[in-house]
């Protein structure tokens, strides 16, 4: 296929948007021209906001061009996400001092923390501050930093020096997409992001990921955190078998919580 390069470039769009993710080899083979071409309507297309790039260094582009915001997320998959929330609070025994990323399921989590429990609560999430601030069970601590306001949440040197002033006995985390690779990783918008999350794993005795069945495989940005031995995922009974057992198969120990907020038997 000979094309334009404007009429080429309008195709790698509407590719990027229906197809998912692909490589400057097979798009430099559909189009018949060099990889550099390629490279350069990718970073022209980029530069107009037309596309993000992601996963595969310079090689890859996404499905989806843009992060949505926090207020947007918040609206989806609710139900899900209360019902992981609901199981998380299980994991968290009393007088411990608990880690909470930024990110709407960690926020449904601080709401399931606000009684009947007392905590030390560390957090880089405006949105969990605003859950647990009339909380007179908790002692909260705020990792103040650089405002994202996509993820409502701190991020950069300042949040990095306060984190590892501390240890904490769990961490919970949220994603913007979760993936098998090594011993399982966290796929963020921003590189800012995914270091915190790293960090956040080093200071923390057990590492636990809320991310409903949409997040799982999901691969839309190039950031990546890599996430240690032993973690756990906690996701939706909506994930697939298929799925869940690949998770499992790289030794993440998967929990499925139906809508009641127990666990699912499969």
């Amino acid at each position: 296929m000979i094309s334009s390069a404007s009429a080429r470039r309008l195709d790698i769009v509407e590719l990027a948007h229906t197809s998912g993710l692909t490589s400057v080899d097979e798009l430099s083979a559909r189009f018949e021209v060099t990889a550099s071409t390629i490279r350069r309507d990718l970073a022209i297309l980029t530069a107009d906001g037309k596309i993000a790039r992601t996963y595969g260094g310079a090689m890859a582009i996404g499905a989806q061009a843009g992060e949505s915001s926090f207020r947007q997320r918040n609206l989806e998959h609710s139900e899900a996400k209360a019902a992981m929330a609901h199981y998380a609070r299980t994991l968290i025994a009393d007088g411990e001092t608990v880690l909470l990323d930024a990110g709407s399921s960690v926020a449904a989590l601080a709401r399931e923390i606000r009684s009947g429990i007392s905590l030390t609560v560390a957090t880089t999430s405006i949105a969990v501050v605003e859950e647990l601030a009339e909380s007179d069970q908790l002692h909260v601590e705020c990792l103040g930093g650089t405002l994202r306001q996509a993820s409502s949440g701190f991020v950069g040197p300042l949040t990095e020096a306060a984190l590892e002033r501390m240890t904490f006995d769990s961490v919970f985390l949220g994603a913007d997409g979760v993936t098998t690779r090594g011993s399982g990783e966290i796929c963020e918008a921003d590189l800012q992001q995914t270091r915190l999350k790293e960090l956040m794993c080093r200071q923390a005795a057990a590492v636990y990921v809320l991310a409903d069945a949409t997040k799982l495989g999901r691969e839309l940005f190039h950031a990546r955190a890599s996430l240690p031995a032993g973690w756990m995922l906690v996701t939706d009974a909506t994930a697939g078998d298929d799925v869940v057992a690949e998770f499992a198969g790289v030794g993440v120990d998967v929990r499925v919580v139906g809508a009641d907020g127990t666990l699912v038997t499969r």
